[in-house]
Order: C-alpha cells, then structure tokens, then sequence
C-alpha cells in the first residue's frame, strides 16, 4: 500500500509559518518545486494563518511613518538612498513569497489545479526574486532588516481574505501592476548610475511581475465569467457587471487611494490589463 502524498495546503502553511526570511524563501521554494514534481497531494487540510511568521526586523511601520527616500548629498548619502531603495525592494519581494503561497492555499480549493500551479509558480518567483535583492544588499554591506519597512502590505491580504475575487483584483491587479508602472523609470536610473547588476535583477523582476499580473488578470476574468459577475448590490433583473466593472467596484471597496498615473500602458496590456479596467480610476 503507497504512503499518502503530503497535502499541499500543509506545505503552504509551513512556509507561511516560517519567519527567518532565507528559510522562508527556501520553504517557498521548495513546496512550489514538490508541488511542480508531483509530491504533494492536491488537499486542503491545514488552514491558512490569518497572519504568516515574519522576522523581528525589519521594524514595521505605517506607510505615514516611513522616512521618505532621497539620494542624498555627497558620496555617502547616495550609497545610503541606494540601499533604501534596494531594501524597500526587498520588503516588497518578501511580503509577496506570502501574498502569493496565501492565494494558492487560501482558495486553492475553490479555484482548482491550474489556479494553485499558476499562484505556487509566482510564489517561487517571488522567493528567487528575494534572494536577488538579498544578496544584492549584502554586497553593498547591508542587508534585509536594516531598516524599517512599510507595514500596509499584508493589510491587503487581510482585507481580502473573504473573497478570492477582490484578492485578484488588488493583489496581482493593482498592487503588482503598480510595479510595472514604477519598474522603468527606477530600471533608467540605476542603469544611470553603472549598476548593471542591479538593472539585470530590475529586469528580471519586471519580466516576471508582467506574466504574474497577467495570471491574476486570467483567473480574474475567468471567476468573473463563470460566476456571472456576482455583485451583492445587483438587483434581480439587473444585467450582470463586466469583468471590467466588477474590477472597478471591488477596487473601489478595498483599495484605499486612487490609482495614480501614469501608467505603463504596453506592460500592462501585455498583462491582458486594458486601459478600460483602469483609465477611469485613475487619480
């Protein structure tokens, strides 16, 4: 008689659980290439910490409290607002290993195969891209919890967690394609200052970011699809909302701050994220 497979849902939740960020990343890792050879069993045993493991430092603070990042005034200012930016870089890469292992393991379920492979893929990208940042801070004599880091990530999450629609469309739908919004205007910057190494993590990063928005976007359309768009405020009779207006109205309802321009418009249409998602929102 075989011994049972590991369920995936309990793999998902170790690294979740799993505050040192190198072991994180490794867990992350490792559960997306278990789950990619076969070795964990398409089960939903084990629920989803309301909140993952997350190490002492960095000191996590509101996005109102953050120091605000500058270049600084001679040589060693400007080593200083590089390693800034690198770390908030950082933060953001490592608080995306779990909003993406959360996708997988908080609606997996619901979604399906495909859904679960697509998000532990991301969540595996999301890992290397870490890594790179980490090592990156490391060779500029830093590293990872140096400095404080922006406590409004998760809170996303949070929000979010009651409904797998309004995760697509904040997670991988707003937050991520901020990213491809922001990505070349810092890629021509650090190209301008002979940091290729940090260009080539910058352009990996933006390759990725744009095939993740674009699976958020595809399980986004199609959830909206299937469940003909459900809205709690439409009435019997009403016509069912587009993807498009669904987007809009849960944006609306769990996104605090508008849009704001201007926006990457051939990286995100490379997405499927058309301006009719998102030209109207904009601030």
């Amino acid at each position: 008689m075989s011994t049972p497979l590991p369920s995936l849902s309990a793999a998902i939740a170790a690294a979740l659980l799993t505050a040192d960020p190198r072991a994180k990343t490794m867990a992350a890792r490792d559960a997306a290439r278990d789950w990619r050879l076969g070795r964990l069993a398409l089960t939903f045993d084990t629920p989803m910490p309301d909140r993952p493991a997350w190490p002492d430092a960095p000191q996590l603070r509101d996005p109102r409290d953050m120091p605000r990042r500058t270049m600084g005034r001679g040589k060693g200012g400007a080593e200083k607002g590089r390693i800034a930016l690198w770390h908030a870089l950082a933060h953001i890469e490592f608080v995306a290993i779990d909003l993406a292992l959360d996708m997988a393991g908080r609606f997996g379920a619901q979604m399906g195969r495909e859904f679960v492979s697509d998000f532990m893929a991301v969540a595996a990208d999301e890992a290397m891209h870490f890594a790179l940042l980490d090592r990156k801070l490391r060779r500029m004599g830093s590293h990872y919890g140096a400095l404080p880091a922006h406590a409004g990530l998760w809170e996303t999450a949070a929000r979010t967690s009651h409904d797998v629609a309004a995760r697509l469309a904040i997670v991988p739908m707003v937050l991520e394609a901020r990213g491809l919004d922001v990505t070349p205007a810092m890629l021509e910057r650090v190209r301008a200052q002979g940091d290729s190494g940090g260009a080539k993590i910058l352009e990996r990063i933006l390759d990725d970011e744009i095939r993740h928005v674009a699976i958020g976007t595809k399980h986004f359309i199609a959830h909206c699809e299937n469940s003909d768009c459900e809205d709690s405020e439409r009435l019997p009779g009403d016509l069912p909302q587009s993807p498009q207006e669904r987007w809009k109205s849960l944006v609306r309802e769990h996104f605090r701050g508008g849009l704001k321009a201007p926006f990457n418009d051939s990286a995100r249409l490379a997405a499927g994220l058309s301006r009719d998602f998102y030209d109207s929102l904009a601030s």
